[in-house]
């Protein structure tokens, strides 16, 4: 088991201040303040059009704000940028790979891209690829691979710098259950080590059940952030996430709607 790290008085891994973003006349994130505790499994949630991905894609210096501050493990990323991307691991939602390479060979790649040594690389590639379940896949191209797998070895590549913040777009969309479970006790040992996690999620019951700290976001703007206990009060998170978001649209009976 690693050692659990007491995070009580540490800085945060993730602090945000003031972060806006137009496209055009569009504001998808308007002035947000975060600060994400060091060693969290931090869900951030939000419907579709939120402002998660384009906070995220902020967040690791995919795309530049027009207005506020991010700063990762005390460095600002839009100063700092190659420094602070060697500090991440980062999985996005519909990862686009070079997907003509076998797994084997992706990890590869990207340890040596990361300026990791060969005999580290072949190591923890070895280990990654047994422990995500993808070890008698590993010389089949990724282009082959299922969407599960796909997601798989996106995320070992994530890891495989032992990063201090990992970013993860829907980590477990297309996952199995037992690939989940892996997934899980992969991502909870990383965070006990000290790590930190935001898991960004449209299951709100994944996030209830892996995360302790959540951000609820809508329209670009924050409406809450906390611990899940404190967020939920006293329903459960999906419920407590609908009344935040304004619940759902009222339907009309869809009549036509029967077998026939």
């Amino acid at each position: 088991m690693p050692e659990v790290i007491n995070q009580a008085d540490a800085a945060p891994s993730v602090v945000i201040r003031g972060l806006t973003k137009f496209f055009g006349q569009l504001c998808a994130v308007n002035n947000l303040f975060m600060d994400i505790p060091r060693g969290s499994m931090f869900g951030f949630v939000g419907p579709n059009g939120a402002g998660k991905t384009t906070t995220l894609s902020m967040m690791t210096g995919l795309l530049p704000p027009n207005a506020g501050t991010i700063s990762v493990t005390g460095i600002d990323v839009w100063t700092n940028l190659a420094l602070v991307k060697a500090k991440m691991g980062i999985l996005p939602d519909r990862l686009r790979l070079f997907d003509r390479l076998s797994g084997q060979e992706l990890l590869t790649y990207t340890g040596l891209l990361r300026g990791m040594d060969r005999t580290t690389v072949a190591e923890r590639s070895r280990d990654l690829l047994e422990a995500l379940g993808l070890a008698d896949d590993a010389r089949k191209a990724v282009a082959d691979y299922s969407a599960g797998m796909t997601k798989k070895i996106g995320l070992a590549c994530a890891v495989i710098h032992a990063p201090d913040l990992l970013v993860l777009d829907e980590p477990f969309e297309a996952i199995d259950p037992v690939s989940a479970r892996v997934i899980a006790d992969i991502l909870g040992g990383f965070v006990a080590g000290g790590g930190t996690v935001i898991l960004s999620s449209h299951v709100m019951d994944t996030v209830q059940r892996l995360c302790d700290h959540v951000a609820v976001i809508a329209r670009g703007q924050l409406l809450a952030i906390g611990s899940v206990a404190e967020v939920a009060g006293e329903t459960d998170l999906e419920s407590r996430f609908i009344e935040l978001v304004g619940g759902a649209p009222t339907l009309g009976e869809l009549s036509w709607l029967r077998p026939s």
